[in-house]
């Protein structure tokens, strides 16, 4: 069963076509499929599940749709200039009511390390861009993350493109209450 996310994604990418392949493989920014709600206790049912997961995506989805564009600001904190961790904890803020540390070094020291083949929707993913840059995104599935990229403010990108591929540093899971 695809979840709306999924559909919406499909759909949008289809649209964009090559360009957003060429986007894509040119990006440079501040720099799986998604599996059943893990967070939810095994005794509850799987329709009620898949509901929470379906609302969990929605709400994501429409923190994205809001910042969609928004360009990318070092230390930016509105929809005027956002950097990666802004983006990031507000996502979580506005989506979950999780609260975050603001610095992608503190972001990176939250919740559990995971592995990246158990990485679902709503994992932090990470980067380093260089010796003294990182980047952080919200893992969304199907190889994609959404970010606040340097180069093209807030968007999804792919972590199989070679320049995301080659930058990766590790998935982080963020325990949100049922």
């Amino acid at each position: 069963m695809m979840l709306p996310l999924q559909r919406l994604l499909t759909r949008k990418a289809f649209r964009r076509g090559l360009l957003s392949v060429a986007v894509g493989l040119i990006l440079n920014g501040c720099a799986a499929k998604p599996e059943s709600n893990t967070l939810q206790a095994h005794s509850t049912p799987p329709d009620s599940i898949a509901k929470t997961n379906e609302v969990n995506e929605r709400s994501l989805f429409d923190v994205y749709q809001q910042w969609e564009g928004v360009p990318y600001r070092w230390g930016g904190e509105t929809q005027s200039g956002v950097d990666c961790s802004a983006f990031v904890q507000i996502a979580f803020q506005d989506a979950w009511q999780i609260a975050l540390p603001r610095t992608t070094q503190s972001q990176s020291k939250v919740g559990t390390q995971i592995a990246s083949n158990e990485a679902h929707y709503g994992d932090l993913v990470f980067f380093r861009i260089s010796r003294h840059s990182e980047h952080v995104g919200v893992y969304i599935g199907n190889q994609r993350f959404m970010h606040a990229s340097s180069s093209k403010g807030v968007i999804i990108s792919r972590l199989d493109n070679p320049y995301w591929a080659s930058k990766f540093w590790q998935f982080r899971r963020i325990y949100r209450p049922n």
